[in-house]
């Protein structure tokens, strides 16, 4: 039966990737006759604005990073002018003038940004700091996809401030901000613009050296006049990221070949630590690691790494959990992070066979290798294996995860994984389970216009003494996108005994179907950009009788306001058949009874103030049943920035229960106030202080860092944990960490 129910969910996804052909014929470019577009036969690629062509020319002489943009090599090079709006709306051309230029040389391609003003005043910035938020910035950002496959590729971007962004592009438009690479900017501001000039080394990203076109789109969001635009024109309901809808970018001769590329990366660590709610002594640490980085190809990588240490990496905001299962929290430790898509993103949101943060979890990571890129124009491969060492009752353990991508049509994929966690150096009087696997097969659709995207997948678990029968998990999702609405239909499957050690999967034994709508309105006339509502029913069912567990049917009208703010009012009917014993407050007190039903409503309120102002802020609040009590609560967040240099923050929730005996009333706050400081554009200074009432912890941590070098940093990093009544420490850490890299 499972067998044939896939078949049909595969012959469906099929069928809707020939509606989507179908459906393109109808979508035409509103400026494809537009007379300033240069044609080319030569670039064959079929992206919807594959008339949109830059040509980038080779520099005569030496460009200089300096914000002018003087040189003889600019003045002769083409211009990407005439951008689209995107936002508010999406029928014609920018207010702002824009204009970006395009040159290289051997060894890096250059871009020349000139943003003029349309209304006078401040430029709003948030900060200096890399990887700022998008929507907080008047920024300039750009996205390449050296492969032509309109799914991978890189996006970097500057704010007015001079501040950089960077990251790799999975799926077709999403942006993985934590991956970092070596390249160099300039901003200059003037009265009436601003201007940079930016130089990003071929070394620094991976392209396909047999062709002489990339796809390309620019992107400029002017924030005084509520205005993003693209040089290649986009759909309001799609990000300007969205590969699909890139221009052409046509080298005069193809990228240099890259020959073998090696980086090092040497790191020098030392800590003190002491646990005060053990009664522990200060205990000092000091050690050195290693990370390498190998281009074996223009397009494929060997990563290395030994002893890695990761205590840099940003501290997890704290939540108040009053889910029934774990939480997610995503990973941030760059050894795993270029091509993650390719081990990360197999599966649903709630079943993934691979997690990488489960590797070093309980037990230090010692060595670490990578292979990943890819092979030839279709074909994208990936194998990681990682060994953590002993500590405490966990043994030594090895993670092994491997991954094949075959792009079919115009812009999908299938795809195979294998994870395998084996324990080692098992002793004779071992109780536990020697090795969990996983295995998993999956075809992603996506049409060429963006408007279809979908997913078949299925994946077996084997891990010893398990049911073999329900150790298998599959799930089907298919979204059709336009201007005014969205149409969703998602259906997942997890077996009681799937089993995935290295994965995030919180919930087994069940069977969901959701289906989801979502309209728009745009107003001609008055203060709102859009509005329109969301609806949509999950339901949860027992697969073995078909019993419905879980139910809740959501409604939600929005209003986006011109003014950036935006209003949504929620409500939500909700029945649980418990599945297992749960306390509602997560405290592990009492427990309401497995087998026990509950069914309530609530309703909530959401706004957003405008964020182009220097002090902005959020505030939901919502009241309704809670299992067997009630339950209000309110939070938010309040920002305000002083630019260039930073923002002071502050996030806070309360919520409030009203329950029965023997929990009666229970309130937890949580409250986190936040210093980020840019004093430049490499040094920066956060704390960052957490107060969580569940679980009675107060924590602070700060962190300093001083980019001296391109990706060269020097970390200092205090944390502390305290019980929040008395002020006792629970613990304490000081870090300090020194990385270089060569190459």
């Amino acid at each position: 039966m499972m067998l044939k129910f896939l078949a049909g969910c595969l012959l469906s996804l099929i069928y809707f990737q020939l509606c989507a052909k179908s459906t393109d014929r109808h979508y035409k470019n509103p400026t494809e006759d537009s007379p300033f577009l240069r044609k080319d036969s030569s670039i064959t690629t079929g992206t919807v604005n594959q008339n949109f062509k830059i040509h980038a020319n080779r520099t005569k002489g030496i460009i200089k990073l300096d914000g002018i943009i003087d040189e003889e090599d600019w003045l002769k090079a083409e211009k990407a002018t005439d951008f689209f709006m995107v936002l508010p709306y999406d029928t014609g051309h920018s207010v702002a003038k824009s204009e970006v230029m395009m040159v290289y040389d051997d060894k890096a391609f250059y871009l020349a940004v000139i943003f003029h003003d349309t209304l006078p005043g401040k430029r709003p910035v948030e900060s200096l700091r890399r990887d700022f938020i998008f929507a907080n910035n008047d920024n300039f950002l750009f996205f390449i996809d050296p492969y032509n496959d309109q799914t991978t590729g890189y996006s970097f971007g500057v704010n007015a401030a001079g501040a950089k962004w960077d990251g790799t592009m999975s799926g077709g438009q999403g942006s993985n901000l934590i991956w970092d690479c070596k390249w160099e900017s300039k901003t200059k501001n003037y009265s009436d613009k601003w201007i940079s000039e930016i130089r990003i080394p071929f070394k620094s990203v991976r392209y396909n050296p047999e062709v002489d076109h990339w796809n390309i789109q620019f992107s400029r969001l002017d924030l005084k006049l509520n205005e993003k635009s693209a040089w290649a024109p986009v759909p309001r309901q799609f990000p300007t990221a969205a590969l699909a809808y890139a221009g052409q970018l046509k080298w005069e001769t193809p990228p240099p070949k890259s020959g073998l590329k090696l980086s090092l990366i040497p790191y020098l660590f030392g800590s003190t630590v002491r646990n005060f709610e053990k009664n522990g002594k200060t205990v000092f640490h000091k050690d050195f690691g290693l990370d390498a980085k190998l281009g074996l190809s223009s397009s494929l990588d060997l990563d290395l790494t030994y002893n890695p240490d990761f205590s840099q990496a940003e501290v997890d905001d704290q939540v108040t959990n009053l889910e029934r299962f774990e939480l997610y929290f995503p990973e941030k430790r760059q050894f795993f992070l270029e091509n993650s898509d390719l081990f990360s993103n197999y599966g649903a949101t709630n079943i993934r066979p691979f997690f990488s943060r489960r590797i070093g979890l309980d037990a230090p990571v010692n060595a670490g290798i990578r292979l990943s890129g890819k092979i030839g124009q279709d074909w994208r491969i990936g194998v990681m294996d990682m060994q953590t060492g002993s500590e405490g009752d966990y043994l030594s353990r090895n993670f092994f995860v491997t991954t094949v991508q075959k792009k079919i049509f115009s812009r999908s994929n299938i795809g195979a994984i294998f994870v395998n966690k084996q324990q080692l150096n098992i002793p004779s009087d071992w109780q536990g389970i020697n090795y969990n696997r996983v295995v998993g097969l999956e075809y992603n659709l996506a049409s060429s216009n963006n408007f279809w995207i979908g997913k078949l997948f299925t994946q077996k678990s084997f891990t010893p003494k398990a049911n073999i029968s329900e150790e298998y998990s599959q799930g089907l999702n298919v979204a059709y996108s336009r201007k005014n609405y969205l149409l969703e239909f998602l259906q997942l499957y997890v077996g009681k005994d799937f089993n995935a050690e290295t994965g995030y999967v919180p919930r087994r034994n069940f069977l969901e179907v959701i289906p989801r709508a979502t309209v728009k309105f745009y107003p001609q006339n008055g203060p709102l950009e859009y509005h329109g509502l969301l609806t949509e029913i999950n339901n949860f069912y027992k697969p073995d009788n078909k019993e419905l567990t879980d139910h809740s049917l959501g409604f939600d009208y929005f209003f986006q306001f011109k003014s950036r703010a935006r209003l949504e009012i929620k409500g939500n009917n909700r029945y649980v058949l418990l599945q297992q014993n749960f306390d509602p407050t997560n405290k592990g007190s009492s427990f309401l009874l497995s087998g026990s039903t509950y069914s309530w409503n609530d309703f909530s309120a959401l706004f957003i103030s405008d964020n182009r102002k220097m002090f902005k802020y959020d505030f939901q609040a919502g009241y309704g049943g809670y299992f067997n009590g009630k339950r209000w609560f309110i939070q938010g967040s309040l920002n305000y920035r002083f630019q260039p240099y930073g923002y002071i923050s502050m996030i806070y929730s309360y919520n409030d229960l009203k329950l029965p005996d023997p929990w009666q009333h229970k309130g937890f706050w949580l409250v986190g106030p936040k210093l980020d400081v840019t004093f430049t554009d490499k040094l920066f200074f956060t704390t960052y202080v957490q107060y969580n009432e569940q679980s009675d912890n107060l924590n602070i941590n700060a962190r300093f860092q001083w980019r001296y070098k391109p990706v060269s940093d020097f970390f200092l990093v205090y944390s502390d944990n305290y019980f929040p009544g008395s002020m006792n420490v629970k613990s304490r850490a000081l870090v300090l960490k020194l990385s270089y890299w060569f190459n």
